[in-house]
């Protein structure tokens, strides 16, 4: 069995040496693509440096990612956030599973109170179905191409293809944790990021147009 590990990517030079380290020191059999959205600086030549193949198409992250999954050759879609380290048994998971997608249980790393309440908070919405791309969602390359991969969104477009998944396939949360960093919500605090993950969320599930979305978004951020 292979992997296509594809990660969405824009300017993640400081990144990047660790995620390829990581994958590098796993079991497995590992494809990686980088989708890149624009960067500026080295995050390209890196990645080809070390042997990823690099797709550089789609105005938004979903048209980029789209791009990258039609050059995959893997047995599984796994993707990878430049900041996320998969936990250790990772390929074993996978190749062990029967279910035609789904993500890795999730640890927000840091090791204080905001990294660990983020924690306890994702695991509860785990239950019910709700997680998006920062805990390394996967998917069998026949269940993304029945979904029809990404919609073109400007945000919530991991969230919107668990959703449709969650729907007409049985789905996994393999063992983990997966490791992610909190670098882009700590800076909002505890309250206000389990607000905003939740409140765009339930408008999004409301109908209210991504677009509208990503502005709310950016202002929360």
């Amino acid at each position: 069995m292979k992997v296509s590990v594809i990660v969405p990517a824009l300017d993640e030079e400081p990144e990047l040496p660790g995620l390829f380290d990581h994958l590098d020191d796993l079991d497995g059999d590992w494809e990686v693509l980088l989708a890149d959205g624009g960067s500026r600086d080295r995050t390209v030549h890196m990645a080809r440096e070390r042997g990823a193949t690099v797709v550089a198409e789609g105005a938004h992250r979903a048209g980029q990612l789209n791009a990258a999954a039609a050059r995959a050759s893997g047995d599984i879609l796994l993707f990878l956030h430049a900041d996320s380290r998969l936990p250790e048994g990772a390929f074993a998971s996978l190749r062990a599973t029967r279910a035609a997608g789904g993500n890795f249980a999730l640890r927000f790393g840091g090791g204080d109170r905001f990294a660990r309440v983020l924690t306890r908070a994702y695991a509860f919405q785990r239950r019910f179905g709700f997680y998006y791309g920062d805990s390394t969602i996967w998917l069998r390359p026949g269940t993304f191409t029945a979904l029809r991969g990404f919609r073109d969104l400007p945000i919530m477009d991991d969230y919107d293809l668990v959703r449709r998944m969650e729907k007409r396939f049985d789905t996994a949360c393999l063992p983990g944790p997966a490791i992610t960093s909190p670098r882009r919500w700590r800076a909002m605090g505890i309250p206000r990021t389990l607000i905003t993950w939740w409140v765009i969320r339930l408008l999004f599930v409301a109908g209210v147009p991504a677009q509208r979305l990503a502005g709310l978004y950016g202002r929360a951020r």
